[in-house]
């Protein structure tokens, strides 16, 4: 078994204030500093982000995961523990959600106490990069919004991939740029101008900070990984019968496979 890597996770040297542009887009110190201050609100920015598509985009993830009749599932980027609350309303399962983001966490953990899931909702940090589980332990594996806060995705679906079960599904959403020209400008509009000031009114620099964010940050993770690329990446990852399917106009899209079964 892989040496347990849940030891809160902090800001480290290389951390810097994204306004200043500063900070790649990329990586765990993003997923650590952009969102700081943001927990008790994080739903309510994904809500406005997407247009209000979001819980939509959640719905057809647990779809995924609870058709294959879990027992164990490992949500990763739990964050607040919006995914693992939905997907333990629908199912029995044991699950396990975890995050590198301590506040996020106690969040989360504030949530699952919430809605009384303590028995069935455990919460952990760790990376998505090194999971600290041993291989094939989860019946399913789901993910909201990761790729783009690691270093290196396809090693990151290699490593969700390794601690599933051959059979399993491996799940996951993140927002999108939409493909048509039109919705493409209204949503460079929304995200550069609107979200921002909405951002800045409704949680203050805090959230106007992540409003500046998230709209480059979004464009980027697709001209570095277009859709194709990520399919074959999740393929040479174990994964078979990969689809993906792009919702709302094309703010979200979602993405699924199912871990071979050797012979």
């Amino acid at each position: 078994m892989r040496p347990p890597q849940c030891e809160p996770v902090g800001p480290s040297s290389r951390d810097t204030d994204v306004t200043a542009g500063t900070l790649d887009s990329r990586g765990n110190a993003v997923a650590r500093v952009v969102f700081t201050g943001l927990p008790p609100r994080y739903d309510r920015l994904a809500f406005l982000l997407s247009f209000g598509q979001d819980r939509r985009w959640r719905r057809a993830v647990v779809d995924r995961v609870v058709a294959v009749a879990p027992r164990r599932v490992l949500d990763v980027a739990t964050g607040p523990a919006g995914v693992a609350l939905a997907i333990a309303d629908r199912t029995p399962a044991s699950i396990v959600g975890v995050d590198l983001n301590v506040p996020m966490l106690a969040q989360g953990q504030a949530n699952v106490h919430a809605a009384e899931r303590d028995a069935q909702v455990r919460l952990l940090a760790a990376r998505a990069e090194q999971l600290p589980f041993d291989d094939a332990s989860f019946d399913a594996v789901s993910f909201a919004y990761l790729l783009r806060y690691v270093d290196d995705p396809a090693a990151t679906v290699a490593e969700m991939t390794r601690v599933l079960q051959p059979g399993g599904t491996l799940a996951g959403l993140d927002f999108f740029v939409p493909p048509r020209a039109v919705w493409r400008l209204a949503w460079r509009f929304y995200t550069a101008i609107v979200l921002p000031a909405l951002g800045l009114l409704t949680g203050g620099r805090a959230w106007w900070k992540v409003g500046r964010f998230l709209g480059p940050n979004i464009r980027e993770q697709y001209q570095r990984h277009p859709l194709e690329q990520q399919v074959r990446d999740w393929e040479r990852a174990g994964l078979v019968n990969v689809g993906y399917r792009v919702m709302s106009v094309g703010g979200g899209v979602i993405m699924w496979g199912s871990k071979a079964v050797t012979q």
